[in-house]
């Protein structure tokens, strides 16, 4: 796809002839989520900018790896939140034009960045990848929900949509007087994740008593992965995945096994050569690892919660229910061919189109006339790193002697 490099896609036409609103071509993605972080949303996210280079998009990341004043967030070292990245967020803003703007996380460059497309009136669309108020509360108690929900208000109040991956999260998030919402849905790599794995050179879990019930994810309070390890089933119970939670559970169940994080061909072994999936959380807002154990063929079991009750009932691919133990054994007699089945319904092209529609790009006379006014500002805004990287060049000479 080729567009001018401060204008929208053309409009395309409905069954009617009728213009329907422009697809962003140049997509401008904040979030404090990425790469090298390992988890669902990340994955969400790359995957998703990858297929939308691949339908001709041009993506621009801002990401907490872009600088080097970063700070652990609170339970969750992995993400590292940018201080001081304002000015530098809105230069790029200027510099790369975007025909729409979306802010992943509620972190410190989400907050940058929303507070840059409010300065220039520019609309722009958020997501709600966790359940943040459910999140805050598991891990400090003394926390009451409405406060985490008002936080959250505050960051998507002024979104244009406000994505969300399933009709529960959807609902649940108007409860709470959200609007705008949209969903966006996910996919799954059926050719990384896929039942040819499973049984190779005996299965990774070829030494333990079956059946093999496995959890893959953080091991984290939130996650609710005791419910899962307290359950009185046969054969044996597998923790994938490492997380500040794991010290304690080891200690506390030492007929579990935990295995510690794995990744690609590996992770996919795990998944293939379990007999049950079990997602035991409820604060998660769709499960990514459902989709990837689906892919392996191997069944889930899960509660009623959202992800889940969205994606398994009616499929032959899980169980969802309120005693996770009766949904655990019910799992182990379904057929692996349709936890297969299902998982090929869902692609990540489908997820970045699905994505695109959602974005809320300035419409294409508004956008030209936007980036013209702001031509100015975009020039000084180069001046301003011009000056900054001979600053910096300067300091580095001196150091050096």
């Amino acid at each position: 796809m080729s567009t001018d490099a401060n204008t929208a896609a053309p409009a395309n036409q409905d069954a009617n002839g009728a213009e329907t609103p422009a697809l962003a071509a140049k997509i401008l993605l904040v979030t404090d989520a990425w790469e090298p972080q390992v988890n669902g949303v990340v994955r969400t996210l790359s995957n998703t900018m990858r297929e939308l280079k691949g339908m001709g998009c041009e993506i621009e990341v801002i990401s907490p790896a872009d600088y080097p004043r970063t700070v652990p967030l609170i339970t969750y070292s992995e993400i590292r939140l940018a201080l001081g990245a304002r000015e530098d967020v809105e230069d790029r803003f200027l510099a790369f034009a975007p025909d729409a703007v979306h802010i992943a996380t509620e972190g410190t460059l989400g907050w940058d960045a929303r507070a840059v497309c409010l300065k220039h009136k520019f609309p722009f669309t958020t997501s709600y990848h966790t359940q943040f108020p459910e999140y805050v509360t598991a891990r400090f108690p003394w926390i009451p929900l409405w406060a985490g929900y008002r936080y959250m208000h505050a960051f998507h109040d002024k979104s244009g949509r406000v994505m969300v991956a399933t009709p529960t999260m959807q609902k649940q998030l108007e409860l709470q007087g959200f609007r705008n919402t949209a969903i966006w849905s996910r996919g799954v790599d059926i050719e990384l994740f896929h039942p040819s794995k499973r049984g190779i050179d005996g299965g990774v879990f070829k030494d333990l008593p079956k059946p093999v019930f496995a959890y893959v994810g953080r091991v984290s309070v939130e996650k609710n992965i005791e419910a899962f390890l307290q359950l009185d089933l046969p054969g044996t119970k597998v923790v994938v995945g490492g997380g500040p939670a794991s010290d304690e559970l080891k200690q506390k169940y030492p007929s579990a096994v935990f295995t510690g994080p794995k990744f690609g061909e590996e992770l996919a072994r795990h998944y293939a050569d379990a007999d049950v999936f079990v997602f035991p959380s409820f604060t998660d807002t769709f499960g990514l690892v459902i989709l990837e154990a689906a892919a392996c063929g191997t069944p889930v079991a899960g509660f009623v919660a959202p992800g889940p009750q969205d994606i398994l009932p009616g499929t032959g691919a899980g169980v969802v229910d309120n005693d996770l133990k009766k949904a655990c054994l019910e799992a182990l007699q379904l057929k692996r061919e349709d936890a297969r089945a299902l998982a090929e319904k869902y692609s990540w092209r489908a997820c970045a189109e699905e994505f695109r529609r959602n974005l809320e790009p300035l419409p294409k006379e508004r956008g030209r006339r936007f980036w013209h006014k702001l031509a100015d500002l975009r020039k000084r805004a180069k001046e301003r790193r011009r000056i900054a990287r001979e600053k910096r060049a300067a300091e580095r000479a001196r150091a050096n002697g």
